[in-house]
């Protein structure tokens, strides 16, 4: 059977993205191996991973799906608690010493702990529409923030122990959660490998998600939800796939995140953090996989590259972002690089051959 025009392109950028990354570690790993790489971009390369995974999958919410969500930073805050708590039971508890399989496990409990709160928060929040989901989902993640400072979790005796609102723990416990102090005693354990692990990850759920049959009828909802609903599409149960889907990727870069320090505190996931995502996909284009991956790894490594601006660091900043934003929605600019490109384009030979 003949490949149409239309799922070439796809393979093709599928096929782009993932070298992109791939060559991208492969470059940096030898820079590492090589130590000629600097300590500052070396600090950065694990958070660079987290974000890249926040911005592809909160990309899969707001370009493919098409909903507003402003509290993406709540999941990355359960997950980061959940993966604190898991790493350290798996420590104290269970004795186990072998850092990647304390890595491993706790990414996914992470992951399925933000999938689990994102199915309880998408069943009544996914039936709203608009500005009224971007707010409902603005003050989930608040609420979020908020209960981690009154959880207290810690292990003592071979156990777990929990309390809420109120330090309620006996003597001698190994505090894994201290409330407003945030997860304290954290073993570092988070590297760059397991973050490029996790991103090659990403991108296989998000692209193969985007090009199957669920990843069609999302974008149909997107586009026109009552012809998609006269058709027989259930809108709800895919835009919560999509939800469900982000909030399991977003719990995963939440522990991954969480496992490269010491020491998590509630601050590091206000509302802050979820715009900052949503600057990501917005400079990297709605529903375009391969930018949202460019634009977390430029905006990450920017703020630092500007300290040398000092006190306007910030500004320019912001007028780095503008100037982007100008330049890649500047319709002359667009048509140029149009015009630069399409003679590489290859012309169907058939007509009418291609998939509308």
């Amino acid at each position: 059977m003949k490949m149409t025009k239309a799922k070439r392109n796809r393979l093709i950028y599928n096929v782009v993205t993932f070298a992109l990354v791939i060559i991208a570690f492969f470059v940096l790993q030898s820079m590492i191996d090589a130590k000629t790489i600097t300590r500052s971009l070396k600090g950065q390369l694990v958070p660079i991973c987290c974000w890249i995974v926040m911005a592809v999958s909160l990309n899969l919410v707001v370009g493919i799906s098409g909903e507003l969500s402003l509290g993406h930073a709540g999941f990355m805050s359960v997950g980061a608690y959940t993966g604190a708590v898991v790493s350290g039971l798996l420590l104290n508890v269970y004795q186990i010493e072998d850092a990647s399989a304390r890595l491993a496990i706790a990414i996914v409990a992470g992951g399925l702990m933000a999938g689990i709160v994102g199915a309880l928060i998408g069943i009544p929040v996914l039936r709203l529409r608009g500005d009224y989901l971007a707010i409902v989902t603005l003050a989930f993640g608040e609420i979020i923030r908020n209960l981690v400072n009154v959880l207290y979790i810690g292990t003592g005796d071979g156990r777990l122990y929990m309390s809420f609102l109120t330090k309620k723990l006996p003597e001698g416990v190994v505090m894994l959660v201290d409330g407003a102090k945030g997860a304290v005693k954290i073993k570092p354990i988070s590297t760059f490998i397991a973050g490029f692990i996790l991103v090659l990850i990403t991108l296989a759920v998000v692209l193969n998600l985007i090009n199957s049959r669920a990843g069609r009828a999302i974008k149909a909802c997107r586009d026109n939800r009552i012809a998609a609903e006269s058709m027989g599409v259930n809108v709800t149960k895919y835009k919560m796939t999509a939800f469900v889907t982000a909030a399991v990727l977003a719990g995963m870069a939440g522990a991954l995140y969480g496992l490269k320090s010491s020491t998590i505190v509630p601050t590091q996931f206000t509302f802050n953090q979820s715009i900052n995502v949503l600057v990501f996909v917005v400079l990297g284009g709605l529903g375009n996989v391969l930018g949202s991956v460019i634009s977390a790894t430029f905006l990450t490594i920017l703020p630092e590259t500007l300290r040398a601006f000092a006190d306007y660091r910030m500004l320019v900043y912001a007028v780095v972002l503008i100037l982007v934003m100008i330049f890649t929605n500047n319709p002359t600019i667009r048509s140029f690089v149009n015009r630069l490109i399409a003679p590489f384009k290859k012309k169907e030979s058939t007509p009418g051959g291609d998939a509308q």
